[in-house]
């Protein structure tokens, strides 16, 4: 058993002597970057500083210009704000005049209609018309130059037909 102990006493202690080569490792790594966290915190003041300074100056001016132009846009707000009332109102005005010009021009259309279409039956009414004037006197007239045909035929032809005797009639 005393070898075991012996081994846990060496282990332990090459642990322990470990542990100290590590945090005296740790010690300089921090020492050295604590010396350059120092070397970086004075040159960030020495270029920090005058960059604030002239910050407070720069930070003074724009406020001086937003005190005397501050007026000026209160103005040309308001003056936008006018601007855009009037144009409302003028595109209302406009809207209303551009509705009245379409219903006067449908009316317009409708009239157009109506007369085209009244034109086209009176056209029509009138073409009828004069089609039953030429063609009724043209039918009567077919009709009697017919009706003497055949009263000639029929005059002329019972007369051959004495003539014939009467098996020509049958032949017919």
């Amino acid at each position: 058993m005393d070898d075991k102990l012996t081994i846990f006493i060496a282990v332990t202690a090459a642990a322990v002597v470990l542990q100290m080569l590590i945090l005296a490792g740790m010690y300089f790594a921090i020492r050295k970057l604590a010396s350059q966290v120092t070397t970086v915190t004075e040159e960030v003041k020495s270029q920090a500083l005058p960059l604030l300074q002239e910050g407070k100056q720069l930070q003074a001016q724009v406020k001086r210009i937003m005190e005397t132009s501050s007026p000026k846009l209160e103005l040309v707000l308001d003056n936008a704000a006018a601007i855009s009332t009037t144009a409302h109102a003028g595109l209302g005005r406009l809207e209303n005049t551009v509705n009245d010009i379409l219903d006067r021009a449908r009316l317009q259309v409708i009239r157009a209609d109506e007369m085209v279409t009244r034109a086209l039956d009176q056209v029509e009414d009138t073409t009828s018309r004069v089609a039953h004037t030429v063609t009724s006197p043209v039918k009567h007239a077919t009709g009697i130059v017919q009706g003497i045909g055949t009263g000639l035929g029929a005059y002329f032809g019972s007369k051959r037909a004495r003539e014939r005797g009467p098996a020509d009639e049958m032949f017919i």
